[in-house]
């Protein structure tokens, strides 16, 4: 999640100063600046099928998971074909399906969790923000807020059956929670309907009692029961098995927080002044008529969309109903911009990002670190790097300190030229009772919350 920013991975790559006293020290910290930049770039332009391998590599083929080495996932040996596309369990029926919920260990009990009862949902932000994901360093940690879980939570189709908690017998406390959103998938040249799988959560005091595997086989009878037998899921883990591994980056837009909370570290060469001038954005967006989504834009965008996301080997369809749910500007929560073509009024470009806060663990002086993550983005009127940076602009005037990017899509070829730092893990995306070809990452066309 976190990672030391541009500053300190680019260290070894600072110019030095020059003995000629009569330079003039702006031109030297142009220099300097210039020096970063292309290093950064040298730094993306690695060969992307080794990185893929090297990513894939983290993994133990010979290792045992007692749990998934039980489940219909590949094996991490597996090599799949592209003529062996398709599920992996025999096919089944709802009659097949187990009528009643799996088994907890002794004094847990299932409940549902209604995100629009506000007692439930402050119980789920409880649990999510003092148990969830963290950074390997234990620095930061996710903060979704309550309206970021009911955007999450409820989109079209969603079922309130499928958002399933587990609490303790004796005072109800909530220590477990699961969740499952429809949505209707491609993966390379098979339509298939999909649930999303996120939140995966259990109490840090209970990670013994092995809930992890029941929550997941609970959800997943729940699944089966709408007759839906595939799901896809990410975790920062290798698991059996990955059908992308793809790498978090990160774009300064509040340097001297970002190194004040550790978040990010000085350069041995930098001062503070040259960073901020390292990372320093144009107060307003340079896109002639860019402007935020409008719902009279959602058909016109989603067609847009739809249309971008084809190419890819993995991505979601999206509905008009679910694009307005997803992409509709909400504050602290969604981003979206759009522009239009002024001849045609048909939408031409878009960029959208979601607010996912951290909160900062011990840090007397901040105790929020307000991130910003791409979401989807398509450019056809002007360049990309062009449109993602009033990203980037629009970020900073919103008070973010970070903006984070993954490198799927076309995302890539715009990190060097926009100065984002490579993060210290990799994201791994997974199908579930679905065998394919792994991809590179660029050919992945789907954001997970």
């Amino acid at each position: 999640m976190t990672t030391p920013l541009i500053d300190s991975m680019l260290a070894a790559n600072q110019p030095t100063k020059s003995n000629n006293n009569n330079v003039d020290a702006s031109k030297e910290e142009d220099k300097d600046v210039n020096s970063v930049t292309k290093s950064i770039q040298e730094v993306v332009s690695l060969v992307k099928a080794d990185k893929f391998k090297k990513r894939l590599a983290e993994g133990d083929p010979e290792k045992k998971h007692a749990f998934w080495d039980t489940q219909p996932v590949p094996k991490l040996k597996d090599e799949i074909a592209d003529n062996e596309c398709g599920p992996i369990d025999a096919p089944k029926t709802i009659a097949d399906v187990r009528a009643d919920p799996y088994p907890l260990p002794e004094g847990f009990e299932w409940c549902d969790t209604n995100v629009d009862d506000e007692k439930t949902l402050m119980e789920v932000y409880n649990l999510l923000s003092e148990n969830y994901v963290e950074d390997d360093d234990n620095m930061f940690r996710f903060d979704y807020s309550g309206n970021f879980l009911k955007w999450a939570l409820k989109p079209p189709g969603f079922l309130p059956i499928w958002h399933i908690g587990v609490r303790v017998t004796k005072n109800k406390k909530l220590v477990g929670f699961i969740t499952g959103v429809p949505a209707d998938m491609h993966v390379y040249n098979d339509a298939i309907k999909m649930v999303e799988i996120n939140f995966l959560c259990v109490h840090k005091r209970l990670r013994d009692k092995r809930l992890a595997p029941v929550l997941i086989k609970e959800i997943t009878r729940r699944v089966n029961l709408q007759n839906i037998w595939q799901a896809v899921y990410t975790a920062g883990r290798v698991l059996p098995k990955p059908i992308a591994s793809c790498r978090y980056y990160h774009r300064s837009l509040n340097p001297k927080k970002l190194i004040d909370v550790g978040f990010s570290h000085l350069g041995s060469r930098m001062t503070i002044a040259r960073t901020i001038k390292l990372y320093k954005l144009p107060e307003e967006p340079q896109c002639s008529g860019i402007r935020p989504l409008e719902p009279k834009d959602v058909p016109s965008a989603c067609k847009l969309l739809n249309t971008y996301l084809s190419q890819f080997s993995v991505r979601q369809h999206f509905s008009n109903e679910e694009f307005a749910h997803w992409f509709l500007p909400r504050e602290d929560v969604m981003n979206s911009y759009v522009i239009e073509n002024p001849t045609t009024h048909e939408i031409s470009d878009l960029i959208s990002f979601y607010t996912l806060p951290s909160t900062i663990i011990g840090n007397p002086t901040y105790k929020t670190l307000k991130a910003a993550y791409s979401y989807y983005n398509v450019a056809t009127s002007v360049s990309f790097t062009v449109l993602m940076k009033d990203a980037l602009i629009f970020a900073k005037k919103c008070s973010f300190d970070v903006f984070n990017c993954l490198d799927i899509m076309h995302n890539e070829s715009i990190l060097g030229d926009l100065k984002f730092g490579k993060g210290d893990g990799n994201l791994q995306y997974y199908l579930y009772n679905w065998k394919c070809p792994a991809m590179v990452q660029e050919k992945v066309g789907l954001v997970l919350l």
